[in-house]
């Protein structure tokens, strides 16, 4: 079989069995009584950053369960059969979209109707958006890690929950507004903490572009091993045009990102010592996915905290030496 079909066949497969389960999904013939209150909202989630959302936004009104875990990477990751059903029992899957989950979008539309199928990132001004230099129509999907855009993501996540459960309206707008005042201390901190770096070593560079918004958001210039998608592979030309920043530069720190291969970023480390320059790895950052449950880095407000400790202790200005005569 000639293998570049199988992707397509892959997705009429996939498509195929969200129809058929579909159809075999069944509809209560019993009215709920007056008195009882009615079931949360069973929520699926792409990813972690969703679900901490939806979370926030439905408190005890919403069980919501994540797709997409730690360190997965969200670009490659394709849906199970185990996902597949969750999604058709569930009552509302939120994802990012803007190609985010590029191998699940047809499934996700497909599970539609009865199921609700909300972007969350279609909330979020077309102005306010980032677009590659490349000339690609789709714009960059790492909204997340601008808490002011991460804040728009709130407002189809209430619209399809007071949908849902209308007598509930109030208090997931209450919950919103609680999230949005999050968001604004999030920033407010990030602003903060990116001044107190000297301006010619604000450079953030990591293993793919995911850190534009956080960039512009915070006055940092961010630069990649690989694009915005992981799908794309860093050549030799862009690992040594890399090298001759850091170098340049005199930038000390890059980073790695938990989801995504080191393998660029340590063959950039090893270009720079190899031209006399002392680069490290100033740790990982969380860009695709959070960290662990039960982790204050399991939560997105959380990640952003570390993701804000880490890059402003990497890129903080190196000790200096003390000279052989105590000066």
């Amino acid at each position: 079989m000639n293998s570049s079909l199988l992707p397509v066949l892959s997705t009429l497969l996939l498509t195929s069995l969200l129809h058929l389960a579909g159809c075999g999904r069944a509809e209560s013939t019993e009215a709920p009584q007056a008195s009882e209150e009615p079931a949360a909202i069973n929520v699926v989630a792409t990813n972690g950053m969703i679900a901490d959302l939806a979370s926030r936004i439905g408190g005890s009104r919403a069980n919501v369960h994540s797709l997409i875990g730690e360190g997965v990477d969200p670009h490659l990751y394709k849906p199970t059969r185990d996902d597949v059903t969750r999604m058709l029992d569930s009552d509302v899957i939120l994802y990012n979209g803007l190609l985010l989950e590029a191998n699940m979008d047809e499934a996700l539309e497909a599970a539609r109707p009865p199921i609700k199928v909300v972007a969350v990132a279609e909330s979020i001004p077309q102005d306010r958006l980032i677009f590659p230099d490349d000339g690609s129509d789709h714009p960059d999907p790492h909204v997340w890690l601008d808490p002011m855009l991460w804040a728009y993501c709130s407002q189809g996540v209430v619209e399809v929950f007071s949908e849902l459960r209308p007598e509930h309206a109030a208090e997931f707008k209450a919950n919103e507004a609680a999230f949005l005042d999050e968001c604004r201390t999030l920033r407010d901190a990030c602003t903060t903490t990116i001044e107190g770096i000297p301006p010619e070593q604000r450079l953030l560079i990591t293993s793919h572009d995911a850190f534009q918004y956080f960039g512009r958001a915070t006055g940092l210039e961010v630069n990649a091993v690989q694009g915005i998608s992981t799908e794309s592979e860093a050549g030799l030309a862009d690992i040594e045009a890399l090298v001759d920043l850091v170098t340049s530069r005199g930038i000390h720190t890059v980073f790695i990102e938990t989801s995504v291969s080191p393998r660029g970023v340590e063959a950039l480390v090893e270009g720079a010592r190899a031209q006399g320059a002392n680069v490290q790895i100033g740790g990982e950052l969380y860009s695709d996915s959070m960290g662990a449950q039960d982790t204050d880095a399991g939560t997105w407000p959380g990640m952003i905290r570390y993701n804000l400790a880490t890059i402003s202790s990497g890129l903080a200005p190196e000790p200096s030496t003390p000279s052989d005569d105590g000066s």
